[in-house]
């Protein structure tokens, strides 16, 4: 596939239903250098997600019986915000582990909800359940080409913005956004996935060989914790990817405190992942190195408000 077309497209679709992120050069987190931001929880709906949804639904015809989405939380809310700017019913199942907020975000976005026992995968069932019923259109949160061009625009977009990093941080779920980034930047740029040491889906896929199963729990899990990885983008981190690390629940967390203390940026333990990979250690740069962290998700639980 030629994703640079794709996400070219993409762009043009979702223009004037996105935000265009902030970023930011900064200095602190006990680091040696500054690091290159940006700041996609500023997004509409909280995080990335919804340039995704938004391709998506513009790009292909929906379905009388409207919208389908499973969800840790991020991606149902973008589903159900994309739907209803463009006139589409949503329905959106989501796992208990989604919590709270993320729940309480989707009601207010005015999808139908059900919460389902479980994590995510199980939602995803429940999901494929409904669309066969109902014949409704299932958004997939990262394993679908419409989706991983819509999270690349994010890239795109960063570039445009001037980013001159060597190198990226992205944390990684089910893959869905740093397939965007690898698709856009096709080795132009080192890529580092970054995962929960308790949800390890990609770095277990590449050690495997393949796709594997993975038992998913920790503080990102409501975000982070596809059981299996896609396929889109295993496929472009076995050519494009530079690194895969792992960091723990700790780290997260010292890095989601560290981005409220230093930046006042309330964030998701998601959202502050690929950053703790380089508060920690689990990735330590090259002398000289200039490196980029996106900040992916703003949907903290408990609510704050």
């Amino acid at each position: 596939m030629d994703w640079t077309a794709e996400i070219d497209a993409a762009r043009v679709r979702i223009n004037g239903y996105v935000r265009r992120t902030p970023v930011s050069e900064v200095t602190g987190f006990g680091l040696p250098d500054p690091v290159a931001l940006k700041f996609e929880q500023m997004q509409v709906t909280g995080s990335f997600k919804a340039r995704g949804a938004f391709n998506t639904l513009l790009s292909q015809p929906v379905p009388a019986a409207g919208l389908v989405a499973a969800s840790g939380g991020n991606h149902g809310a973008a589903v159900a915000h994309a739907g209803a700017a463009l006139g589409y019913r949503a329905r959106v199942f989501v796992p208990e582990m989604a919590g709270p907020a993320k729940i309480g975000l989707i009601e207010r976005l005015g999808a139908d909800l059900t919460v389902v026992p479980g994590a995510y995968a199980n939602a995803l069932d429940a999901a494929h359940a409904y669309e066969a019923e109902t014949g409704a259109m299932q958004i997939h949160a990262y394993d679908a080409p419409a989706t991983v061009a819509g999270q690349g625009t994010c890239m795109a977009e960063w570039e445009e913005q001037g980013l001159g990093a060597d190198t990226v941080l992205i944390a990684v779920g089910g893959g869905g956004l740093i397939a965007g980034v690898m698709g856009w930047l096709q080795g132009r740029r080192k890529v580092v996935a970054v995962e929960p040491e308790r949800a390890p889906t990609l770095n277990a896929a590449l050690k495997a060989g393949g796709p594997v199963d993975v038992e998913v729990s920790g503080v990102a899990a409501n975000a982070l914790g596809a059981r299996r990885i896609g396929n889109i983008c295993l496929g472009l981190a076995r050519v494009h990817l530079g690194q895969s690390v792992l960091v723990s629940d700790d780290a997260i967390t010292a890095a989601q405190a560290a981005l409220w203390h230093e930046l006042r940026q309330l964030v998701e333990p998601a959202g502050a992942a690929a950053l703790a990979a380089l508060m920690s250690g689990a990735y330590v740069p090259r002398p000289g190195e200039r490196v980029a962290v996106l900040i992916c998700g703003g949907n903290i639980a408990p609510d704050p408000l």
